[in-house]
C-alpha cells in the first residue's frame, strides 16, 4: 500500500460505521447501505488528489455520501414498513396478508453492543421509516444537518442548491418527521431495571404461553407488524389477540446471545420452536421498549436476514 492509500485509509476507516449509519438511515437497508459506502468509499478515493480541505474529510465524505444515497433512491426507490402502507387490521383471527413482491420492506441494521448508546436513537426502526415518507432530497438535508452535524453551507455545496432552499428542506423535514414519529421520552438507558424487568416479563410470558403476562407487558397503544406480511395491528386488545392466536404456545422468545449484534440498537430477540437451538430462527422480533411497556414490535420473518444476526433458519 502506497503513502497516498495509507494516507486515505487512516482518514477513512474510522469513519465507516457512521458513514454506513447515514447510508442506512437514507436507504432503509443494510444491505443497500453497505453498497453505498462501497461506492462513497470507492468515489472518494479516486478523487482524494483533488480533496483541497476546504472542509474536514469528514464532511467531505458526508458529502459523497449523500449523493451516492440519492443516486441508489432513484434507481430503487423507497423503502416501507406494513404500517407506512395502509390502516391496521382489526381482524386479528384472519391469516395475514402478503402483498406483491415489488414492495421492498426496511430490513434490520445490525448494530454492534459497543455502539447502542451513541446510535440508538438515530437508527431505531421508527425514525428510520419515518424517515422513507420524505422525499430523498429532504430526506438528506435533515440527515445532513440534524444527525451528521453540516452547516447549512455544506449541505448546500454538497447538493447543488442554496443555504435558503437547504434551510426550507429542513424546516419541512422536521414538521413531517414530527408527525409520523415524534421522540419518544421515556425510553430509558438500556441497563434501566424497569426496561430489564420488562424485557424478561415479556420472555416469561412466551415461555409460559401466559397471554395475561405478556398483556401486562404491552403498552395501550402497541403495534405489531411482520414484515413480509403487509397486515400490521394497533392496540393493546388486537396486538395480545393475535400473539395469542398465533405465536403463544408454538415458540419461544430468547435474547440473541451476549456480544451479538442488536437490530437497530433496539432489544432483540430470536422466535424459535426448537427449544435446543436458540440459533436457529423462525424470525427476529425487534422492540420499541419505554419505561411503561412495550410500544412495538416488529417481527421480521425474512431468513435472508439472520445470518448478520448470528442465526440460521429453522426448519
Amino acid at each position: 500500500m502506497g503513502q497516498r492509500d495509507q494516507e486515505f485509509a487512516g482518514l477513512a476507516e474510522p469513519l465507516r460505521a457512521e458513514i454506513l449509519g447515514h447510508c442506512y438511515r437514507m436507504l432503509g437497508s443494510a444491505a443497500d447501505a453497505e453498497d453505498a459506502v462501497q461506492e462513497t468509499y470507492l468515489r472518494a478515493w479516486r478523487a482524494y488528489d483533488r480533496f483541497e480541505g476546504r472542509s474536514s474529510f469528514r464532511v467531505w465524505l458526508h458529502q459523497i455520501a449523500a449523493n451516492a444515497c440519492l443516486r441508489a433512491v432513484e434507481q430503487r426507490g423507497r423503502r416501507a414498513m406494513p404500517s407506512g402502507l395502509g390502516a391496521p387490521d382489526g381482524a386479528w383471527d384472519d391469516q395475514p396478508l402478503v402483498v406483491a413482491p415489488e414492495v421492498r420492506w426496511i430490513q434490520p441494521l445490525p448494530v454492534d453492543p459497543a455502539d447502542v448508546v451513541g446510535l440508538r436513537e438515530h437508527v431505531r426502526l421508527a425514525f428510520v421509516a419515518a424517515l422513507q415518507h420524505l422525499p430523498a432530497r429532504q430526506r438528506a438535508v435533515l440527515i445532513l444537518r440534524d444527525v451528521a452535524g453540516l452547516r447549512a453551507e455544506e449541505v448546500a455545496d454538497a447538493l447543488g442548491t442554496t443555504t435558503i432552499a437547504v434551510n426550507s428542506s429542513l424546516r419541512r423535514a422536521r414538521a413531517q418527521l414530527a408527525r409520523r414519529a415524534p421522540a419518544p421520552d421515556d425510553l430509558g438507558e438500556p441497563d434501566d431495571p424497569r426496561r430489564l424487568a420488562l424485557l424478561d416479563r415479556y420472555v416469561a410470558a412466551f415461555r409460559h404461553a401466559d397471554i395475561g403476562l405478556l398483556t401486562a407487558v404491552l403498552r395501550e397503544d402497541v403495534t405489531l407488524e411482520m414484515p413480509p406480511h403487509a397486515t400490521w395491528f394497533a392496540g393493546r386488545g388486537a396486538v395480545a389477540g393475535f400473539l395469542g392466536a398465533h405465536v403463544l404456545g408454538r415458540f419461544r422468545a430468547a435474547p440473541l446471545p451476549a456480544g451479538r449484534p442488536s437490530a437497530n440498537g433496539q432489544p432483540t430477540f430470536v422466535f424459535s420452536s426448537d427449544v435446543d437451538r436458540d440459533d436457529q430462527a423462525h424470525a427476529l422480533h425487534v422492540l420499541d421498549v419505554t419505561t411503561t411497556g412495550v410500544a412495538g414490535i416488529h417481527v421480521f420473518l425474512q431468513p435472508e436476514l439472520f445470518a448478520p444476526f448470528g442465526l440460521t433458519a429453522s426448519r
